[in-house]
């Protein structure tokens, strides 16, 4: 039985979520697709997958077999395009989702040049801070910042992003400047929400640890922060994608910058498919071409 087929099987039906809802999206029977699963887990030597007349369970090792076969299965389907398609058009509908902030900046901007590359195309960019349903919204690729939690999606890291404590300079004269996490029970933390704390890796034993911060100043709402650190109302955990250039120009300044968290990823996030549209593949070729490179964070 052909190897791509079984794990073709097996990640369309840890995707959707039945057997039933894979051989519909394959144009074959359930029987065959139990047969494909069958084979694999028998040629593996291992359980992927634990199924009952009620209820289908990925297990440990079939959701870690499940991020792989993903990611393969997008890496071919890109090389058949980049042979088949190489020298034709993008066209047709394209909608993106990205985080509110982030999107204003870092998206929007690339949407033009996009645009200018790919006039057949038609761009939808909805820009939203909660977590989009991909499928029922039809959205056809989504932009997140950070851990990715829904594995039945299929990623490409597009870039990396560091996070840094600001405040003002004012502030710092009247108040003083944090040497470690540990001062920072002193200080009036701008919190974003109920955020669970501000991240740091210690410079001494690497460890990376979660400090729960305090204050007056609460807020859902980044670019409410943002201002609020500019107006020297606190300390503020923010991405350098939004503090960059008033950092360059002395309105903010960093602090406890030894102790700064790892950089967090920017990935691309899209439904699984037997062939990824051009228009998706070329847009996320675009993003990953400008955040991959460090020129452009510093330009911008």
């Amino acid at each position: 039985m052909d190897k791509l087929k079984q794990i073709e099987a097996f990640t369309s039906v840890a995707t959707r979520g039945s057997l039933s809802a894979a051989a519909r999206a394959e144009g074959v029977t359930p029987a065959m697709i139990g047969r494909r699963l069958d084979a694999l887990e028998s040629r593996l030597g291992v359980k992927l997958l634990l199924r009952t007349t009620r209820k289908l369970t990925i297990t440990f090792e079939g959701q870690a077999f499940l991020e792989d076969c993903q990611r393969l299965l997008n890496d071919l389907a890109n090389a058949e395009a980049a042979v088949s398609l190489g020298g034709l058009q993008a066209n047709g509908y394209l909608r993106v989702s990205a985080p509110a902030g982030f999107g204003r900046r870092h998206v929007a901007p690339l949407v033009g040049e996009f645009m200018q590359a790919n006039p057949e195309v038609t761009v939808n960019l909805g820009l939203s801070d909660r977590l989009v349903d991909l499928i029922n919204e039809n959205i056809d690729c989504a932009i997140r910042i950070g851990e990715l939690t829904d594995s039945s999606m299929v990623s490409v890291r597009l870039g990396e992003m560091r996070r840094m404590v600001v405040a003002s300079p004012a502030y710092l004269v009247a108040h003083g400047v944090p040497r470690e996490p540990a001062d920072l029970v002193g200080h009036n933390c701008l919190s974003l929400g109920q955020q669970r704390g501000w991240v740091f890796k210690d410079p001494q034993s690497g460890e990376v640890q979660n400090w729960k911060v305090g204050g007056s100043f609460e807020c859902n709402d980044g670019a409410v922060l943002h201002e609020w650190a500019l107006a020297g109302r606190g300390l503020a955990w923010r991405s350098l994608w939004e503090v960059g250039q008033d950092l360059k120009e002395g309105r903010l300044a960093s602090v406890l910058d030894a102790w700064q968290a790892p950089p967090m990823g920017i990935y691309a996030v899209f439904p699984q498919r037997r062939h990824l549209p051009l228009r998706v593949r070329f847009f996320i070729d675009l993003l990953k071409d400008n955040y991959s490179r460090a020129s452009y964070w510093e330009l911008r």
